[in-house]
């Protein structure tokens, strides 16, 4: 990459700058919960870092418009984009296929043998759903895999699963009264509002066990 290039290129905190003088609210979490939806499709360092050019701003900038003053949901806002910006490649019908695993095919592509993955199942890790595994159930199965590393197995795993299900007790709390209003649309941004809850849940947990990983350090 030439350093011309590589000005081009702005961090999500840069980008936050530059959003937070229109939109006192946006957050981190909301750049990268709309990423998750699809809307933008920022670049990645070979090291993992989000790299967003003016144009992933200028999208930004026109979802959070939408979303202030016209109360639009996402899946409106996604078909306006398709027609100003052109549609995103995460949106595309063919662009990104649904994983759909053997037992097989799972133990191969997440490195782990038989003994770790029937391990993953008796503990409710995960599990297949008519015998076929989605793309969580690899993310798990490869992150497991990982920590075996560290000597964690499964086993050891069983309070992470426990604060996980306590998390998606406090989203299914905040979208149940959506639910109940039982109004057009009401799925639709009660699946809107969980997504961006998750979002949010997930930073407020890393941010906790970094904290609590640099005092056992004693750092």
């Amino acid at each position: 990459m030439t350093s011309q290039a590589a000005r081009s290129h702005m961090s999500i905190g840069e980008v936050l700058a530059l959003l937070q003088g229109e939109f006192p609210d946006v957050t981190i979490s909301k750049i990268r919960f709309l990423e998750g939806e699809g809307l933008i499709e920022p670049e990645r360092s070979p090291s993992g870092y989000r790299k967003f050019t003016h144009l992933h701003v200028e999208q930004l900038r026109f979802i959070l418009t939408e979303q202030r003053d016209h109360y639009l949901p996402l899946r409106v806002i996604k078909d306006k984009m398709a027609e100003g910006f052109g549609r995103p490649r995460a949106l595309q019908g063919n662009d990104k296929q649904e994983i759909r695993l053997s037992r097989a095919e799972l133990i191969e592509a997440a490195s782990i043998d038989e003994e770790t993955l029937a391990e993953l199942e008796d503990y409710g890790l995960l599990a297949p759903v008519a015998r076929r595994y989605d793309e969580e159930a690899l993310t798990v199965a490869r992150t497991v895999g990982a920590l075996a590393r560290f000597g964690l197995r499964a086993r050891h795993l069983r309070a992470v699963k426990a604060a996980a299900e306590r998390e998606c007790g406090l989203v299914e709390q905040a979208v149940a009264p959506i639910l109940k209003r039982r109004a057009p649309g009401a799925i639709g941004e009660a699946d809107e509002v969980g997504r961006e809850l998750s979002a949010l849940l997930l930073d407020l947990h890393a941010s906790l066990v970094r904290t609590g990983v640099r005092s056992v350090l004693g750092r």
